[in-house]
């Protein structure tokens, strides 16, 4: 009898391994697809609108420096980047790839003024701006920490067969993800606050009328990947919770 319910509980045993097993290759798997497909499809919409239009009045830098002026923001510079698009709050300068800043096409007029819809904020003190600031500075060596051993230090302990310590890795890679979700959260609200209530009344303001559509959907696209942002740091908790299960 004993023996029953022994061999009862190596199979029930057996089936919940395999069933966490089969979840974390689905999580896996939908991760990559969210990692990649957002970034695919942004591209493809930056690509379609990002023709010269030889009857926009203006090139990227032009509109970013007529924005600027209008809005009183003497002390924001534009520049070109060396890196991504992306507003410098320290040196309180939008900084836009040259391309992009020398091109009459509607990506590039989109993208600049989302950037300075970030200085806009900078300038009227938007409290989640300066929270996500605030918390990114305070938290960045757990970041940190939590991607370096998540990609060197469990794979390392794996080689020795030492699973407390695993545990206690994945426990921090844990935290670190906590704290990516509550920045992505912080982080959406500011991107769809730069977008919509601040680059697309002035788009729509600026911008002749037949192209107020497209630069609506460059916007959406840019913060549909914030969304899908937030969604794949869930994914990712529940992966690594699913692997701390699966460690005894």
């Amino acid at each position: 009898m004993l023996n029953h319910w022994k061999i009862k509980g190596e199979i029930k045993l057996r089936i919940r391994t395999r069933t966490i097993e089969t979840k974390i290759i689905i999580y896996f798997i939908l991760f990559l697809i969210l990692s990649v497909a957002p970034v695919i499809w942004l591209n493809i919409v930056f690509s379609k609108n990002d023709k010269v239009l030889v009857n926009m009045p203006f090139t990227g830098l032009e509109f970013g420096k007529i924005i600027l002026k209008e809005m009183g923001l003497k002390e924001v510079k534009i520049e070109k980047s060396l890196t991504v698009d992306h507003y410098d709050l320290k040196e309180r300068k939008v900084k836009v790839s040259e391309d992009r800043l020398a091109k009459k096409s509607l990506t590039a007029i989109s993208i600049v003024c989302h950037e300075i819809g970030h200085a806009i904020q900078h300038h009227e003190k938007y409290k989640p701006l300066e929270q996500r600031t605030t918390l990114v500075k305070s938290t960045a060596w757990i970041s940190q920490l939590g991607s370096g051993l998540l990609m060197v230090g469990i794979p390392t302990i794996l080689a020795t067969g030492s699973y407390p310590l695993i545990k206690i890795c994945l426990l921090l890679v844990l935290l670190s993800l906590l704290i990516g979700v509550v920045v992505h959260l912080i982080t959406l609200e500011v991107e769809l606050d730069a977008s919509f209530n601040r680059a697309l009344p002035i788009i729509k303001n600026k911008v002749p009328p037949e192209y107020h559509n497209a630069c609506q959907s460059i916007l959406r696209a840019a913060a549909f990947t914030y969304v899908i942002g937030v969604v794949r740091n869930f994914v990712s908790l529940r992966f690594i919770w699913l692997l701390l299960s699966r460690i005894r």
